[in-house]
């Protein structure tokens, strides 16, 4: 039995270690925190619990390769079954409320402009709900289960294969301001970061209109925790509180260094940001061309984001919401005239009975600041300086806010940082209309393996997954190992 050792139990290094488990290697997984899920996770505070990680999950839908991958990992087991919410998001302003569908219906289309523009957006949301990660079997790899790519799959996928370098081209802020109606562009501004690419925006709606997209009861670690379930029922091992300070190869051996000892393995996968990885993981920084491109060319998207845990009950109040502020605010010389509010007051188990949880992620290159705060000591006040703000601002909208919130929490780039080890505290690469992302190999050096979100284009847990399945079969090819999925 051949031994692989996978540094970081976040979604896509669980994802390739069940399927390593499965395929007959023995696995050991270290991971830093004491939980699994890496960015994807969720925490609690005096009864409160603040979401973190998973809003929607693609390929939750059955009928798609995707999910496939989600059931053989453990990801979605009877404990988690998904709701499908909808209105997607809710616009609060002045003007009163404004949903936005999955079927896009609801919108306040008037004037010649702005049915051109949906009907743009329309055609371009149906050219995308056939398109999906490419989840198959390699060239030359032995599987069995095999799983192929369909000719007739490639024939639906080829619309978006079209639109998709067009889309790639524009920002998904010009792509919304085709709209003339301003609570529309306010609106579709919730669905993703505004500065990146219209092909992201498209494509994100589009898992939506095409009745995808689900939030999976228990959020992210409930299906984290169901994954590293599933590895430790294969035989697999977990070790937390264990972070990888090195590896080397000796031999035909990997050895991965721990606080404690040296590990030997046939084969590492390094499921830790990739960024990080280059620098401090093997003795001397890396000097590849990718790796010097990632260093030049890598942009990073970040947040700040707040919980707040209400002695009310908000469930009158939509989901998920777009509040159109009475009084912009700035945080880390951003500005920020909009919030994207998550209320989980429909949720079980997230608040004492009777109230609620309120999160906000405030999107922004925030690092430096936060940076430049801990180091003059003033890191904690600006937190809570913060946190006063958001409150105040809530207030406008949302009255009850002013004077039932009991808990609040908040994580800036600096908290992912110190408990995810991502660089700049990112959750995922920043893809601008008209750039390349830089990316890590699937297959570094012999034996040596990358996963996870610097391994593909931006980020999230569809990359995730695939990218974790990709790696495993790459690894089973390599060693001429039967790959095994289910």
């Amino acid at each position: 039995m051949k031994k692989v050792i996978i540094i970081g139990a976040g979604i896509s290094g669980l994802t390739a270690a069940v399927y390593a488990r499965r395929s007959g290697f023995e696995v050991v997984v270290l991971e830093k925190a004491g939980n699994p899920g890496g960015v994807s996770t969720s925490w609690s505070r005096k009864g409160y619990t603040f979401e973190g990680g998973v809003h929607w999950l693609i390929g939750a839908k059955e009928d798609l390769p995707l999910h496939a991958v989600w059931k053989e990992t453990g990801a979605l087991q009877e404990n988690n079954p998904v709701y499908f919410k909808d209105p997607i998001y809710t616009l609060m302003d002045d003007a009163g409320l404004m949903p936005l569908q999955r079927n896009l219906k609801g919108l306040e289309v008037n004037g010649l402009r702005d049915k051109l523009a949906l009907a743009s957006l329309r055609f371009h949301l149906a050219c995308f709900h056939h398109f999906h990660p490419p989840i198959m079997d390699m060239p030359g790899l032995k599987s069995r289960y095999p799983r192929g790519f369909h000719p007739m799959e490639f024939v639906r996928m080829l619309p978006a294969v079209i639109l998709t370098p067009f889309l790639m081209m524009e920002s998904a802020t010009g792509y919304v301001r085709r709209f003339k109606n301003p609570r529309i562009r306010a609106l579709l501004g919730a669905v993703v970061d505004p500065s990146i690419n219209a092909l992201s925006f498209i494509y994100t709606l589009s898992t939506f209109s095409a009745g995808d997209s689900g939030y999976p009861q228990g959020g992210s670690l409930q299906m984290a925790q169901n994954m590293a379930d599933c590895l430790t029922s294969l035989g697999g091992e977990i070790r937390y509180h264990t972070p990888a300070l090195s590896l080397a190869r000796e031999g035909d051996k990997v050895l991965v260094q721990t606080a404690s000892e040296t590990l030997q393995a046939d084969a590492v996968i390094i499921s830790m940001d990739a960024r990080k990885a280059i620098d401090k993981l093997f003795g001397e920084p890396l000097q590849e061309r990718w790796a010097q491109r990632m260093r030049q060319h890598l942009k990073t998207t970040q947040c700040m984001f707040i919980g707040l845990g209400i002695k009310a009950d908000l469930s009158a109040y939509p989901r998920s919401m777009q509040l159109v502020l009475q009084r912009p605010f700035t945080v880390a010389g951003i500005t920020y005239k909009t919030l994207v509010v998550n209320n989980y007051a429909k949720e079980s188990n997230y608040a004492p009975l009777g109230c609620t949880v309120l999160t906000c992620l405030l999107h922004g290159d925030s690092y430096a600041y936060w940076a430049a705060a801990k180091a003059d000591g003033s890191y904690a006040t600006k937190k809570q300086e913060t946190i006063a703000l958001l409150i105040d601002r809530l207030a406008d909208r949302i009255p009850e806010v002013k004077t039932t919130v009991e808990v609040t929490d908040m994580a800036t780039p600096l908290t992912y940082e110190r408990y995810c080890d991502t660089f700049q505290g990112s959750y995922m690469s920043h893809w601008e209309a008209g750039k390349r992302v830089p990316h890590a190999p699937i297959r570094f050096a012999p034996g040596i393996y990358f996963t996870g979100q610097r391994v593909s284009y931006s980020g999230g847990l569809p990359p995730a997954a695939e990218t974790g399945h990709r790696t495993a079969q790459t690894l089973c090819k390599d060693f001429g190992v039967e790959f095994v999925s289910r």
